[in-house]
């Protein structure tokens, strides 16, 4: 089981660290703060120590932003210790909250009961697929980028979602209407035209312009 610590405090960071090790969870350790989302979606982790005062901004802010697109265990660690602000983690989609200082075997007990009691280990992963700070979330059809998004088709949901899967490599037109098909019963060369001119619009709109590349006379190509 994997477990990411978002703590700017290096010595706590790093003590938990060790301790996590030692129970042998697979452990990720962020150093940086300004892209806590997108390093959440890259390392995939089972469960999260998120700290509230962090860096820009706070840890009640990346808690809703992981929320989203995730229901991954989230366990608030705070010095601080009123009343509103655990009342805050949990509101903002927090699972528990432990104050600081805190005994550690304490905190690996609560991960654990987490863990046990939240998800199965295939639940606990995002719905989502994420490249270049453009995120497809695969339950409801939207795509995002930092603060904004846009509802897509079925039909531009399926093309993008082939393509994301197949990024770095060129997936032909003839591909796509196959995969299509399956869903939509027919789909012809000209509506496959229409539907990614569609498509690049709405990426557009977030500010994803050239997202889709076009391979003349093979298909398309997301770098």
């Amino acid at each position: 089981m994997k477990v990411m610590i978002i703590e700017d405090d290096q010595a706590i960071r790093e003590m938990l660290g060790e301790s996590l090790e030692k129970w042998n969870y697979d452990v990720v350790m962020l150093n940086t703060f300004e892209n806590i989302l997108e390093d959440y979606l890259n390392a995939q982790p089972n469960i999260l120590l998120l700290d509230i005062n962090l860096p820009l901004f706070d840890g009640f802010y990346w808690c809703n932003k992981i929320r989203e697109v995730s229901k991954v265990p989230i366990i608030f660690i705070s010095s601080r210790d009123s009343t509103m602000d655990m009342i805050m983690a949990m509101n903002m989609g927090g699972d528990d909250f432990i104050q600081k200082p805190f005994d550690t075997e304490v905190l690996i007990a609560k991960i654990n009961a987490l863990l046990r009691r939240s998800y199965s280990y295939s639940d606990t992963q995002s719905n989502v697929i994420e490249h270049n700070e453009l995120i497809l979330n695969l339950n409801d059809w939207v795509i995002s980028c930092r603060d904004e998004k846009a509802e897509l088709t079925k039909t531009e949901f399926i093309i993008l979602r082939l393509l994301m899967k197949h990024t770095g490599r060129i997936v032909s037109r003839n591909k796509i209407m196959r995969t299509l098909w399956k869903n939509e019963h027919f789909i012809d060369d000209n509506t496959l035209s229409v539907n990614i001119t569609r498509l690049r619009k709405k990426l557009s709109q977030l500010g994803k312009e050239n997202f889709i590349t076009t391979k003349k006379g093979e298909g398309y190509l997301i770098k």
